[in-house]
C-alpha cells in the first residue's frame, strides 16, 4: 500500500492544527484568506504561526490555550501553519515586520498593525505558563 508524501503530511499535522482550531482559532490556509482577514481585522487579532516542532507542541500551543482562558482576549483569532500552508504563512509574515520569519511565533495585532510579537527564541526556552503570562499581559494592555 502506497501513500503520497502530501497525504501523509496532511494526516500527521492534522492533530497539530486541531489543537488550535478547537480553541476557536480560524485557520488561514491561503494567501488570499490572509489578505481577506488581517488587513481588515477591526480591534485586536491574535495570529499564531503554528509549526510541527517540539516547542510548538510543548510550549506555544499550550501557552496560547492557557492565555485564551483569560477573561480578556483578542476580538479575532487566526493561525497559519509554517511549512504546510507556505503561501498563507509568507503572506501573514508580511504583517510582522520588522521581525524575521519565525515559527512558531505569536503576533498580536490591533486594527491591522502589529503591537506585540513573540518569536521562536522567546518560545523554545520558556514554559507554556510563561508564554501564557506574556500573552495575557499583552491582552490586558491592547484588548480593552
Amino acid at each position: 500500500m502506497s501513500m503520497s508524501f502530501e497525504r501523509y503530511m496532511l494526516d500527521m499535522v492534522q492533530p497539530m492544527r486541531d489543537e488550535l482550531t478547537r480553541l476557536g482559532i480560524t485557520e488561514l490556509r491561503t494567501a488570499e484568506e490572509v489578505e481577506a482577514q488581517l488587513p481588515n481585522a477591526k480591534g485586536t487579532a491574535l495570529v499564531v504561526v503554528n509549526s510541527v516542532c517540539g516547542c510548538a507542541a510543548g510550549q506555544c500551543r499550550p501557552g496560547v490555550a492557557d492565555a485564551l482562558a483569560h477573561e480578556t482576549t483578542p476580538d479575532q483569532l487566526f493561525t497559519v501553519f509554517a511549512g504546510q500552508d507556505k503561501e498563507a504563512t509568507a503572506q501573514a509574515r508580511e504583517y510582522f515586520a520588522p521581525y524575521p520569519p519565525s515559527s512558531p511565533s505569536i503576533a498580536l495585532m490591533k486594527d491591522g498593525e502589529l503591537v506585540h510579537f513573540i518569536e521562536r527564541h522567546q518560545i523554545e526556552n520558556r514554559s507554556a505558563q510563561e508564554i501564557a503570562a506574556e500573552l495575557t499581559a499583552a491582552f490586558d494592555r491592547y484588548c480593552n
